[in-house]
């Protein structure tokens, strides 16, 4: 079920008690981390044994490594060594240092081996591992990547996780199943697992930074959720200031300090992100013809016949002596 579908059910107000306002976080949130196209892609998966050495460094990627049977320690530069045991999770968000190994000590010498295939049944010493890369693509992934740390620990031991156990379950059975070449189906438990990580992260507000500490501020999750609710409505800075009890330069820094672009660039891929999803909605009911982009693009806040932006957006800039365009700049 979208976003969208959950507001016209319910649509949030504005004065709500901290549990109605907690709801509209996890609201926004779960609409937020939804509008990704996510892919995740296993490397390999078996088990090792031995001084053995994993990593998925060097490659420019994105990547996890998921702990199916035994336990390891994951290491990087300047950090202290991290234990991992069954079920639990590391996902690197960026292109990092790092690397995994029997030993607490990362000085001690360990080489890459060959990855054998799960046994099912890891005897001391072994480590049953899923390694591999994802990715994920949208108007606000980079907002979304800026608002998480560059590794995520996620623990088989948290309560919030509990649900995520099954999962790993499932795949440690399909990985036992298929044997050391990588089906579809742990891709997508791969996938699954991810998200279920950035969500539980995204909750917290112990790894709160970014975007996520933007929502908790009072009156913001309410305000992004009207917005959501009514995307055609004309925004301005001005009202949206007003509804979190801020002035236009207090409201204004601090949302470019939170999401690194202003209110008004925000609500234009939101505007976008909300048009695509009601175009795909509208061409897979095949209930509208040619109408269908035009309906489409006012329900997401777009007007006149030539779909102009109600953004307050001035026209795009003439080139500069020197070159550059600054292109289109909003009030």
């Amino acid at each position: 079920m979208s976003f969208v579908r959950q507001f016209d059910a319910c649509v949030p107000s504005v004065d709500t008690a901290d549990a109605g306002a907690d709801a509209q976080v996890d609201r926004v949130v779960d609409w937020l981390l939804g509008s990704l196209e996510w892919n995740a892609t296993l490397f390999h998966v078996g088990q090792y044994c031995g001084r053995w050495r994993a990593s998925t460094a060097g490659r420019a990627r994105a990547s996890f490594h998921l702990i199916l049977e035994g336990r390891c320690w994951l290491h990087m530069p300047g950090r202290a060594s991290v234990q991992l045991s069954p079920r639990d999770g590391v996902f690197l968000m960026r292109d990092v240092p790092h690397f995994l190994s029997p030993y607490a000590d990362p000085g001690i010498d360990c080489a890459p081996r060959q990855m054998q295939p799960l046994s099912g049944s890891a005897a001391l010493g072994e480590t049953g591992l899923a390694c591999g890369f994802f990715s994920f693509d949208g108007p606000f992934r980079d907002v979304i990547a800026s608002a998480f740390p560059d590794c995520l620990v996620l623990r088989a031991g948290d309560l919030a996780m509990a649900s995520a156990g099954t999962l790993f379950d499932l795949m440690r059975s399909e990985a036992l199943r298929v044997g050391a070449e990588p089906s579809v189906a742990m891709d997508r438990l791969a996938g699954l697992l991810f998200f279920y990580g950035l969500r539980h992260v995204a909750h917290s507000e112990v790894h709160a930074q970014g975007l996520w500490t933007l929502l908790r501020k009072r009156g913001f999750a309410p305000l992004l959720a009207d917005i959501l609710q009514s995307p055609a409505r004309d925004w301005s800075v001005a009202e949206m200031a007003r509804r979190v009890n801020l002035s236009r330069t207090a409201f204004f820094r601090q949302f470019g300090e939170a999401c690194d672009q202003s209110p008004l660039q925000f609500l234009l891929l939101l505007r976008m992100q909300l048009a695509a999803r009601r175009g795909r909605r509208c061409a897979r009911r095949r209930r509208e013809t040619g109408s269908a982009p035009r309906a489409t693009a006012r329900a997401a806040g777009w007007r006149g016949p030539t779909w102009s932006c109600p953004s307050r957006c001035r026209p795009p800039a003439r080139p500069s002596r020197r070159g550059g365009c600054p292109g289109r700049a909003c009030r």
